[in-house]
């Protein structure tokens, strides 16, 4: 009876144990974060607001082309028989928004830097029946454009953004050209030293109305800073190039038409890049 009893009473006790230890203790599971940790830095789905906001730098090297020009003279007009400018570059600065994955609006002010002239008139001066011109003069300009640009982001899945987007877009805005002091040079054909005196014409400053054609590649470097290159057509309006002098002028061109690559950075400050913190689970203990 005795060992009957013992039995039972050592049963009894050890039967939690026995139990605790078959119990088999939950693997921990991961939270599945709000951020996309796969692509860390390069994935963002805004959300509107502030998120959407962003400033950019650019810079960008230009292949002006002048598309024609006409001045007054003593009996009509005329123009430039040949007409050449220099290569030079841009920069500028500006401010947008990210309406959607596809589509954002974007403001920028640029500033073009000093490109040389150089012109060209045949006939006759003070010194020649045959006298060919030199003329010799700079422009500048700064302008303002508003843009839509579309993002042509059809790689995404899921929540985030692809990394190489290409985008096209447009834009319409005011350039204002700034003429330098023209000076003209008249010397004998058959005797290049043989010049009339220099003629200097003051230049002229005008605004004008500026549109634009672009299409370009981003690429996502972390969720707020975007790298881009692109290609853009601008035109410029006519408006006035120099002003009167030695019975010629005033002067207009008709205009430019320029090419550009650009190379711009996007900022966005409103978006936070880290993925939000998770405490870590920790497993039930069994006792």
């Amino acid at each position: 009876m005795r060992i009957y009893v013992l039995a039972a009473t050592t049963a009894l006790v050890a039967a939690p144990a026995w139990a605790a230890d078959t119990i088999q203790t939950p693997a921990p599971v991961d939270p599945v974060p709000a951020y996309d940790a796969g692509l860390r830095g390069s994935s963002y789905v805004s959300s509107g607001g502030w998120d959407g906001f962003y400033v950019k730098g650019e810079v960008g090297y230009l292949w002006p082309e002048l598309r024609g020009s006409n001045y007054a003279v003593t009996g009509g007009t005329s123009g430039f028989a040949t007409t050449d400018l220099d290569d030079t570059w841009s920069a500028g600065i500006g401010a947008g928004y990210q309406i959607n994955r596809y589509l954002r609006t974007e403001l920028m002010y640029s500033y073009i830097f000093d490109s040389d002239f150089t012109g060209a008139t045949y006939g006759s001066c003070g010194v020649a029946a045959s006298c060919v011109s030199t003329d010799l003069t700079s422009w500048n300009a700064y302008s303002l454009i508003a843009s839509v640009y579309v993002d042509l982001d059809f790689w995404s899945s899921g929540s985030a953004y692809a990394s190489f987007v290409p985008f096209v877009g447009g834009g319409i805005g005011g350039t204002y050209v700034n003429w330098d002091t023209l000076s003209n040079t008249a010397c004998d054909v058959t005797n290049p030293a043989s010049c009339d005196p220099t003629t200097y014409h003051g230049g002229e400053s005008s605004w004008r109305f500026t549109w634009e054609l672009t299409a370009g590649l981003s690429y996502k470097f972390r969720c707020d800073f975007v790298g881009e290159a692109a290609y853009t057509y601008q035109r410029i309006s006519e408006g006035a190039m120099f002003g009167y002098a030695a019975s010629t002028g005033p002067g207009y061109d008709e205009g430019f038409n320029i090419q550009s690559v650009n190379l711009g950075l996007r900022y966005y400050p409103g978006r936070d890049c880290e993925p939000p913190y998770v405490p870590p689970v920790v497993p039930p203990v069994y006792k």
